[in-house]
Order: C-alpha cells, then structure tokens, then sequence
C-alpha cells in the first residue's frame, strides 16, 4: 500500500446520464496536502454509453483505471476495487451523485480530528429528472415521516452514527473485518457500517460533508426499487447478519401487516374496525402535516394532495416488499439463500470471527 495515496471507487452500470457530473466533480476534488489520488471505475457491463465515456476519461487520465464487473453486483465491485486498489485510504463514492469540490478534503480532515473508522455526510436529495414526480420522490425521502432517523438523508447534526452515505475508511479496516457480503445486492454499505460498529470501531456523520444525490426519475421506478431490491435485502440482511437490525427498517413491514390485517379483519369485528379507522386517520393526519411542511420546503403545492398518497403508497410497497423478502426466506428460496458462504467471517458466522478480532 502506498501510504500518501488515497483510492477512489465507483461502482457503475448505465449511468450515462450521470456518469460525466460524478467523474468531473471527482477530478475537481481539492486534494489534503502531500496525497494523490487514483480512480477505479467498476463496470457492470453497462448497455449504454457508461463504459465508452468512462474509457475517455481513462484515456485523458492516467489516474484513471476501469475494472469489468461480470457479475454486476455492486458489493462485488467494491471489492474488486479494494482489491486492485494501491492506497492506504479508500473512498467509496457513487456514480448516481454529484461532489463537491471540498468533499474529499473534508473527509480526510473528519477522519483526522476523530479517528472514526469510518466518516461520511449527508446526502442533498435532487429531483433525478426535471418532472413533478421526480420532485415527489425527492420531498418522500428527505422528511422523517418518509424515511424515519435515517440521519444523512434529513439532515441530521454531527456525532456517531450508524451509517453514513458511501464511506472513507483506511483500507485496513477490510483487512481486520473482512469485504462487503457480495449476497446483498443491496444494504451491503449498511451491513459493513454495522459490522464496524460491533467489532468496537465508530462511524462519524459530518453534516459538513455533503452530497449531490439525485434520486429515481419517476414513482414508478422509485416505488419498483423500493418492492424488488431494497426492502426484501433488508430482511435478508438481517437473516446473515442479526447484528446489523434497525427497528426504521422494520416498520413498514409491521405497518403493513397491520394494514393488511385491518382490511381483512375488519368486516368481522367492529372493534378491530373502530381501531383500525382510527389508526389510519392519525396517519394520514401526520401525512398531510408532513406533506404541508415539504410543500413549504420545496414551494410545491401539489404536494398537499399527492404527498399523503406518496407516503403512503412508500410505506405499503416497502412493507410488502420485506413481507416477500421474509416469505422467501421461510420457503428457503431467498437469493442469497443461494449461495455459498466465499470466506470464513460472512454472514451469520460473522459474529464467531468477529468475537476472534476483539
């Protein structure tokens, strides 16, 4: 490892609408005094023009090296990256967002004044196309009745946490703890940040740190991401790694079992449908607030009729999703469930091995 070189990740696939802003703000980073930088870009064999713009970079810049990905797992290529990587530092960015110039200096300065082992800031959630329902999107995920304590996504002050987005770590944290879990398509940044945390180490939020991130272009898509990846990988995340559980990832599972259970149940008692009326008139209550605050926010005021609907169209396709992720598991076809354990320390072994590292 070469001591006074930072390494920078991105992992990729069809990202040619973003891809020119994420490398261009990249290579636009102030860099901390006596370090150079390298990039990796991780391609998953993109079907766009990702890989072509990607190779002209790497032909202007001879920091720049780009890594194929077959599996396109994204997991997978951060650790090719770490792997192939020459740096004592690892920064782990992501192609869909953009950085500000400053982002890597304050990074190196977080990590040096707190010795966290890992540090990262708050995401500045952007509309990821020019449409009304982009901007739903982006006023769904930056209010805590949408998305909960999730503290780098609503702005949450400086101190520990439990995640941050992306992450700087020196890169001998992945040799003490082992790579990200190449089984989660998704939440594998969240399970390593846990994995981190239990092993003794802290992870520090710096509200200083931000990030350009732009979000899904439409509902639709927003809503199909949320049902098919991230809210089944959540409950799969826990099934390898019961370390790694936040009640907020658990709640739409249980709100939507309720909602579900109201509505089938309710023509058979008047009780359970005098408490379920009620409890669903105290959340829509709280979603028109919250629509009220974000239309405020964002001076849109067609957030007051379609945000409550929004809310609570996220809510109930999460939860469904992490009811299909559950099921899946029960019946021992979850994906993950699939695959073979590649090194001593994944998953629900983790824990053994970890107990060895302290």
């Amino acid at each position: 490892m070469i001591k006074s070189l930072i390494s920078i990740l991105i992992p990729t696939y069809n990202e040619e609408l973003f891809i020119k802003k994420c490398l261009n703000s990249v290579l636009s980073f102030r860099i901390p005094d006596g370090k150079s930088i390298e990039i990796f870009v991780i391609d998953g064999q993109s079907n766009d023009s990702t890989l072509e713009i990607v190779s002209k970079y790497a032909k202007e810049y001879s920091n720049i090296y780009v890594i194929n990905n077959p599996k396109k797992i994204q997991a997978v290529a951060l650790n090719m990256g770490i792997k192939a990587c020459n740096g004592s530092w690892v920064l782990r960015l992501d192609a869909h967002s953009e950085y500000p110039v400053d982002y890597l200096s304050r990074c190196w300065t977080s990590k040096q004044n707190t010795g966290a082992d890992n540090v990262g800031g708050l995401f500045v959630t952007k509309p990821g196309a020019p449409t009304y329902w982009a901007k739903l999107v982006q006023a769904i995920t930056t209010h805590p009745f949408g998305v909960g304590n999730a503290g780098f996504r609503i702005g949450m002050q400086e101190g520990y946490a439990d995640t941050v987005p992306y992450g700087f770590y020196h890169k001998s944290i992945f040799q003490k703890l082992g790579y990200l879990d190449e089984r989660l398509v998704r939440a594998q940044d969240y399970e390593f940040n846990r994995r981190i945390i239990w092993s003794g180490g802290k992870i520090w939020r710096d509200p200083n740190i931000l990030v350009n991130y732009f979000n899904q272009p439409t509902l639709r898509k927003f809503l199909a991401k949320q049902f098919i990846y991230e809210a089944p990988y959540n409950v799969y995340m826990w099934y390898l790694a019961p370390y790694a559980f936040a009640p907020r990832h658990a709640i739409t599972g249980f709100f939507a079992i309720g909602v579900i259970g109201g509505l089938l149940l309710s023509p058979f008692s008047d009780k359970i449908r005098n408490v379920f009326l009620v409890i669903m008139a105290i959340y829509f209550i709280l979603a028109i607030i919250s629509a009220f605050q974000q239309s405020k926010k964002y001076s849109q005021i067609q957030h007051l009729a379609y945000l409550p609907i929004g809310f609570f169209l996220y809510h109930i396709v999460h939860g469904l999703g992490m009811l299909k992720g559950a099921v899946l598991l029960l019946m021992r076809r979850a994906p993950i469930q699939k695959q073979k354990e590649p090194w001593l320390g994944y998953g629900k072994f983790r824990i053994k091995v970890g107990r060895n590292l302290k």
